[in-house]
C-alpha cells in the first residue's frame, strides 16, 4: 500500500510539474512569401501533422505556435529570430529553408541557449563549426546529397561535368560535396557556373554549357527557381544531348510545375516518392487526407522535426531547460522516420540512407540506394 500511495504520489507531482510549465511555444521561422514560401508550407504542414497525432502536446505540454515569415532574407534574420526568443519567449525553435537565414538562427540560439531544430537548410557550418548541444537537424547537410550524387556520375562513366548554382551556401556546399566524391572516382568539374539567390535569368549560363560540351551537368536549385531552371535546360536543346544530374530539390514539389520537362531526371535525395514501407504509407495517407496535397521531402523533415523533439522532451518530461538530457535521448534515438529510420550524429545531423531517384510522370521513383546511412564528415565541431 506505501509503495502504490508513493507511485501515485509520484505520477501526480511529475503531472503538476509538466502542468505547472504551461503551454509549449514553438516558434516557426519559414518562408510564407517569395521562391521557398511553398516549402515553408510543406514543412509546417508536416510538423503540424506529427503533433496532431499525438493529441496536440509534445512531452506532456500542449503546443502552442507563434510564427514568422523569414521571407529567406539573411539580412533580417537576426531581427526575425530575436522577436521569437526575445519578444515571445519561445521554448524552441524550428526554421528554416535558407541556409544564410539558418545561419542566423544557429548563431542567436547558440548565444541564448535556445532550443533549434533545423527542418531544412543543409548550412555544413549548422552540424559543423556552428554545433552546440541544443542545436538540432531532421533534414540533411547540404554534402549529403551532393556526396551521394557525385559517387554515381562517376560510376556511370562520365569523365567532365559543368555544375550550376546559385552563389549562396547551400548551392557552394552542395557542389563542393558533389565534387570531393566525383573527382575521387576519376571525374573533373571543369567549369562551376553560378549566379546570385534567388536570380532565375539562365540563358546566358545555359549557352556557355552548351558551348563547353560537358560530358553531363550537376546543378542545384529549389522551389520556383528549380521549376524554371528544368523548363529553361529542356527548352534549350540542352535535355536531349546532356544529362542533367542534380540534387533532389530540384525536383521535389515542383514536378507538377515542370511536366514533360522534368522527365528522366536523375537526383539524389534521402526520401524518395512511394518508398512503400508501412511508415511512409501511413504518412502519406495520413498527409493527403489531412491537407488534401501529396508529401514531398520537406513536409517529412518537419514531420521528423516533430518527432525529435517529441522524443527529447519525452526524456525531460517537458522540461526543455534540461538540455543536456535532451540531447542524450535524441543521440541516442533511432527515429522512424518516412524516409526510413534514421539515427542523429554527435554533431546532431541525421546518418541516413541517400536515394538515387528517376523522374517518372509525376514522382520521384526509387532506383537504388545511392549510399547507406551516410554520415556528414562535420568537420569543424569541436562538441
Amino acid at each position: 500500500m506505501i509503495r502504490r500511495a508513493s507511485l501515485l504520489i509520484a505520477a501526480t507531482l511529475a503531472a503538476t510539474s509538466v502542468q505547472a510549465q504551461g503551454k509549449l511555444k514553438v516558434g516557426l521561422m519559414l518562408p510564407a512569401s517569395g521562391t521557398y514560401a511553398q516549402l515553408g508550407a510543406a514543412i509546417e504542414n508536416g510538423f503540424r501533422l506529427h503533433v496532431a497525432e499525438q493529441g496536440g502536446k509534445l512531452g506532456g505540454r500542449e503546443v502552442e505556435y507563434v510564427k514568422v515569415d523569414d521571407e529567406s532574407d539573411p539580412a533580417k534574420a537576426t531581427d526575425n529570430v530575436n522577436k521569437l526568443i526575445k519578444r515571445d519567449n519561445v521554448d524552441v525553435l524550428v526554421g528554416t529553408v535558407h541556409s544564410g537565414v539558418a545561419m542566423a538562427m544557429a548563431k542567436a540560439a547558440k548565444e541564448s541557449n535556445t532550443l533549434l531544430i533545423v527542418p531544412n537548410a543543409g548550412a555544413d557550418a549548422v552540424t559543423g563549426p556552428m554545433c552546440a548541444p541544443n542545436i538540432f537537424r531532421s533534414s540533411f547537410s547540404n554534402w549529403q546529397p551532393g556526396y551521394a550524387m557525385g559517387d554515381v556520375v562517376a560510376k556511370k562513366g562520365h569523365r567532365k561535368v559543368v555544375t550550376i548554382t546559385w552563389k549562396y551556401a547551400a548551392g557552394d556546399e552542395s557542389v563542393k560535396g558533389f565534387k570531393e566524391s566525383f573527382e575521387k572516382g576519376g571525374g573533373q568539374v571543369v567549369k562551376e557556373l553560378t549566379l546570385p539567390f534567388p536570380n532565375v535569368e539562365f540563358q546566358a549560363l545555359l549557352t556557355e554549357i552548351a558551348a563547353t560540351r560537358p560530358d553531363a551537368v550537376y546543378t542545384f536549385f529549389a522551389g520556383a527557381g528549380a521549376v524554371k531552371f528544368v523548363k529553361d535546360y529542356a527548352a534549350a536543346g540542352l535535355k536531349k544531348s546532356i544529362p542533367l544530374y542534380a540534387a533532389g530539390f530540384v525536383t521535389d514539389g515542383t514536378l507538377e510545375a515542370q511536366g514533360a520537362d522534368a522527365e528522366g531526371i536523375l537526383t539524389t535525395l534521402h526520401y524518395a516518392d512511394s518508398l512503400g514501407s508501412p511508415k511512409d504509407n501511413a504518412f502519406r495517407l495520413a498527409y493527403a487526407k489531412t491537407y488534401k496535397l501529396q508529401p514531398d521531402v520537406y513536409a517529412v523533415q518537419g514531420y521528423d522535426a516533430a518527432q525529435m523533439l517529441g522524443v527529447g522532451l519525452a526524456a525531460v518530461k517537458g522540461d526543455v531547460s534540461r538540455k543536456a538530457e535532451f540531447a542524450a535521448a535524441v543521440e541516442k534515438a533511432r527515429i522512424d522516420s518516412p524516409r526510413g529510420a534514421f539515427t542523429v550524429s554527435r554533431a546532431h545531423n541525421p546518418v541516413q540512407d541517400i536515394y538515387l531517384r528517376q523522374v517518372t510522370g509525376h514522382e520521384n521513383k526509387l532506383v537504388s540506394v545511392a549510399a547507406k546511412a551516410l554520415a556528414d564528415p562535420a568537420r569543424g565541431c569541436r562538441m
